[in-house]
């Protein structure tokens, strides 16, 4: 049993982090920290706790637990680490961007690897630093990798990706209140998003040329999950194309290949990624949809867990979508 700490447990990631790690087999919360609710239970924060832990959010934190999850706001994670110091034995996972791209995964001795387990398994087993991947860039990289692998992403990829409102965080925004929210679609940062750093170096990691990434992330009148859409050039078949993702995907426990459309209903509440392959003339369409907030944060952040001690890949993640 490992002994595990929540730094910024007050925000959805947080909340997503707790509610598994109270259900993990091989974990127990140590301590959640706060500096705004120090002293009051974490049902205070995310009610749906209520009756099912007695712990409060602490002010205080155990700088010698096993693990602990940096829930915090990007660009906070540095400045927590340097105002703080853990063990040598503690290993961290990092649920902000501070350090996803390679110029910044050094830092203070650690080195920080990137933390898709489709991409970086073996890295993963043997790290005592993770950068957990940002949503949108999970979502779309599983989607791209095999083509990247097999050198077939040389041409433009145009992506369209829509997020539920989760994906804005806790704190209340212009876009994110219920009455702008709510029977609206937009799009924001077009072509300029955040994550397109991390999606890029990870498809020029197997050495293969590849083409610009044209990315257009929407905000969704919904609360979870993302489904996001590329096309690319392809001279292969409907069959080759499903052939490649399901040999690149034969031995991961999280991302499946479908032969019929996947829809959002399918992953949200769980840590799966599906995925599907439509072939139009020389144009090959993936779908991916996963929750923003497991696949794409907390449950992600947890598998990188269980890899890193040596646990089952799925250990506390057996988590099953309800359909209707």
């Amino acid at each position: 049993m490992i002994k595990a700490g929540i730094i910024g447990g007050s925000g959805y990631t947080g909340g997503e982090l707790i509610r598994i790690l109270l259900n993990h087999p091989n974990a127990t919360i140590d301590f959640v920290f706060s500096t705004t609710r120090a002293g009051k239970p974490l049902s205070s924060a995310h009610s749906d706790l209520l009756g099912q832990t007695d712990l409060l959010f602490s002010s205080e934190i155990n700088p010698n637990v096993d693990v602990v999850f940096l829930c915090l706001g990007h660009g906070n994670s540095t400045k927590f680490l340097e105002e703080n110091t853990f063990g040598d034995q503690t290993k961290i996972i990092d649920l902000s961007n501070d350090f996803r791209l390679k110029n910044n995964a050094i830092w203070s001795g650690k080195s920080f690897v990137y933390g898709l387990p489709e991409l970086n398994k073996a890295s993963i087993q043997k790290a005592g630093a993770i950068a957990n991947p940002g949503c949108f860039a999970t979502a779309i990289q599983l989607g791209l990798l095999p083509l990247a692998k097999a050198g077939l992403l040389q041409n433009e990829v145009h992506t369209n990706a829509i997020t539920g409102s989760t994906g804005a965080g806790v704190s209340l925004s212009a876009t994110s209140h219920f009455s702008w929210r709510n029977n609206n679609v937009s799009w924001y940062k077009p072509f300029t998003h955040q994550h397109l750093g991390e999606i890029g170096e990870s498809l020029a990691s197997y050495g293969n040329s590849v083409g610009k990434l044209y990315f257009l992330p929407n905000r969704g009148n919904f609360t979870r999950g993302i489904l996001a859409t590329s096309y690319t050039s392809f001279d292969g078949t409907q069959e080759e194309a499903e052939q490649l993702f399901e040999q690149f995907y034969a031995k991961t426990s999280f991302t499946h290949v479908s032969k019929d459309p996947v829809h959002l209903k399918q992953v949200v509440n769980t840590n799966q990624c599906h995925v599907h392959l439509h072939k139009h003339d020389d144009v090959l369409l993936i779908t991916t949809v996963i929750d923003n907030l497991l696949k794409g944060a907390s449950g992600q952040a947890v598998q990188n867990m269980n890899l890193m001690f040596g646990f089952e890949e799925q250990e506390g993640l057996q988590l099953k979508a309800g359909v209707f």
